[in-house]
């Protein structure tokens, strides 16, 4: 698969401090790629660099196998955590501006922010001013404005800020479906519930270096701790300890009565699945066998906590 971006040795120091650390970057083609780290780590500085909105002071970065030049704005879509709407102008007449600053001409912005506006029920704010809206209301007409000219890159950060549930729910399906129609998006968040429902790949930055990219499902598979959760159901829970304990850690453990299944987590070491499997078996019924795989959210914390 060939890249819609890629971010190559960027260098970014502001003064004495290091932003971004020779940081190196593949972002697929029509994939919703993951930017994660915690506050600080680098990531705001990268996402100004591909929107040229500060230069970086070495690398390059190339959007769609070109070099990134001033006339590759009208190709991306940003939204920043920090929204970027005139609190004192009207809506409409924001939206047709910004729309034109991507280089839409003023009949062909009209057009789409009238679809927009009917497909988001919000016919009637288009003569408000941003200053009366609320802040998921504001929300929604960044979003608008954001994705209009039909970029290729849409860059997201925090993208449900603001939101409430339902709305919340209303821009995932909006972006999924932007995603289906060949859209590539970048998705910077710290809620690792959205990337695990929604990111193919990731990339974690920490301290200006990046630790981690890849394929969401290879990340967490090299991530993974060799341990399991089983449950099973025995009259002899002290003759089946006595053996695990032999071989394997024990980790979690819930015992409950006897008509109910005893769950514990396992960690295999340099012993296999089927000698688990095999002891469990010995002492009773199994009803429960499953690896254990980390969540983004354990690897996020395990990773910057090293």
């Amino acid at each position: 698969m060939s890249n819609i971006l890629e971010v190559q040795n960027v260098v970014k120091q502001y003064g004495n401090y290091t932003a971004l650390n020779n940081v190196s970057l593949q972002v697929p083609k029509g994939s919703i790629y993951g930017l994660l780290g915690p506050n600080g780590a680098g990531k705001t500085s990268l996402i100004r660099i591909i929107n040229q909105i500060t230069m970086p002071d070495s690398g390059v970065v190339l959007l769609d196998g070109e070099k990134l030049k001033p006339e590759h704005v009208q190709y991306i879509g940003y939204m920043p955590e920090e929204r970027g709407l005139y609190k004192t102008m009207k809506v409409g007449e924001q939206c047709l501006y910004l729309a034109q600053l991507k280089g839409m001409p003023h009949e062909e912005a009209k057009k789409q922010l009238k679809y927009w506006f009917e497909k988001f029920e919000i016919q009637g704010w288009w003569d408000k001013k941003i200053q009366e809206l609320s802040k998921g209301m504001a929300q929604k007409i960044q979003f608008i404005v954001t994705i209009l000219h039909q970029p290729k890159l849409l860059i997201l950060d925090e993208p449900f800020s603001g939101f409430d549930p339902v709305n919340a729910n209303l821009i995932k399906d909006e972006i999924i479906e932007l995603n289906k129609k060949g859209t590539s998006i970048i998705f910077s968040t710290h809620r690792m519930e959205s990337v695990e429902e929604m990111c193919d790949y990731i990339a974690l930055i920490h301290k200006s270096n990046k630790l981690i990219e890849g394929k969401l499902e290879d990340v967490k598979r090299q991530h993974r701790s060799n341990t399991f959760e089983v449950g099973v159901l025995t009259n002899n829970i002290e003759g089946l300890m006595v053996h695990l304990t032999q071989k394997f850690t024990i980790g979690q453990t819930n015992f409950k009565s006897l008509n109910d299944d005893l769950k514990l987590e396992v960690q295999l070491g340099e012993h296999s699945s089927n000698e688990l499997l095999s002891i469990l078996t010995q002492f009773g019924q199994v009803t429960h066998f499953v690896e254990k795989i980390p969540s983004v959210n354990d690897i996020f914390i395990q990773t910057v906590s090293k």
